[in-house]
């Protein structure tokens, strides 16, 4: 059950990127354990079509994203890089929650694509 759970999320997840213009060869989950980290977030490391690695951040919470989160978020993607000993040529943030307009802004000045799937999900 749990396997055809994963399946669907997958595959949610896969539609999603491919709406917004993002298409991949290679998905590979990184349990946040294996990181030793405690935030309650999904990542990938996506291999895209031109051979470039992308780090992707699913992020699911009630309260709003806020600044202080894109120094957090940062740092969960260079532990990723020395995880998988490769650097990411793009950055996704997938979110299921509000995000605080200066965030934003900050977020896509440190050149992080933000999906927002609050409404689509």
């Amino acid at each position: 059950m749990s396997l055809e759970k994963d399946d669907k999320e997958m595959k949610i997840l896969v539609e999603d990127l491919r709406q917004n213009g993002r298409i991949y060869k290679k998905l590979e989950e990184i349990e946040p354990k294996e990181l030793k980290i405690r935030n309650k977030v999904k990542l990938y490391a996506a291999l895209d079509l031109n051979r470039y690695y992308n780090a992707i951040v699913i992020v699911s919470q009630k309260s709003r994203l806020l600044m202080k989160d894109l120094a957090k978020f940062e740092e969960i993607v260079q532990k990723m890089a020395l995880y998988r000993d490769h650097q990411f040529k793009a950055k996704v943030l997938i979110l299921d929650a509000p995000i605080c307009s200066k965030a934003k802004v900050a977020f896509t000045k440190a050149k992080w694509k933000i999906i927002e799937k609050s409404a689509a999900v």
